[in-house]
């Protein structure tokens, strides 16, 4: 007789995964050890995932996801932000994620060899994103008419790697600190908009 069914057991693998891979990073993690944590058999595990990186790779996009959601939620629906406080709220919700800022800056303490399998075109993925997003604000009127919109794209997607980067290249930087260089960032960027159309990313 087939064993039933666990209500949410991906969900459940999923949520003692992530917890697993930020206590002792991928590498150090085991089927096994998903397994306990889950309160399953090691074998149920392997009924929904093929390998530890397949769990991962659903992790991220699960993380993902989250954040975009959050970002929804803190931008109370509004179809077309201003860039400034967009940016203000995706940078905070991407701080308070440890696994997509793992991912961000290529952590290998969490993400370990998972790292040798990516595909690193996400940077350049994210920045086309950034650059095509502005450029349709800038159709608007959002900027103020001199603005190189190509530029404003580099310094965003520039400085929030350099950000997330910060504590590697300088020495540990407060979440506070972190918050604010965000904050002024977001300045900068609300000195050189018009308050006129806005456009929201797709």
């Amino acid at each position: 007789m087939p064993r039933p069914l666990i209500p949410e057991r991906r969900t459940r693998i999923l949520d003692a995964a992530e917890e697993l891979v930020l206590e002792h990073g991928f590498d150090a993690m085991s089927v096994q050890q998903i397994a306990e944590r889950a309160g399953i058999a090691k074998g149920a595990v392997y009924r929904e995932f093929a390998s530890k990186a397949q769990i991962l790779d659903e992790l991220l996009t699960r993380a993902m996801e989250r954040m975009s959601a959050r970002s929804r939620r803190l931008l109370h629906g509004e179809e077309h932000p201003a860039l400034s406080h967009a940016y203000r709220v995706a940078a905070r919700v991407l701080l308070d994620d440890r696994l997509m800022t793992a991912a961000f800056t290529d952590d290998r303490g969490v993400l370990g060899s998972y790292l040798d399998t990516v595909v690193d075109d996400r940077y350049r993925v994210r920045h086309r994103a950034v650059a095509s997003w502005i450029s349709a604000l800038a159709d608007t009127g959002a900027f103020r008419r001199e603005v190189d919109v190509e530029a404003l794209a580099l310094v965003l997607s520039s400085t929030t790697l350099g950000m997330l980067q910060a504590a590697e290249r300088l020495g540990p930087v407060p979440p506070a600190r972190l918050r604010a260089a965000i904050e002024t960032m977001g300045e900068l960027v609300a000195s050189l908009e018009t308050g006129e159309g806005r456009s929201a990313p797709a």
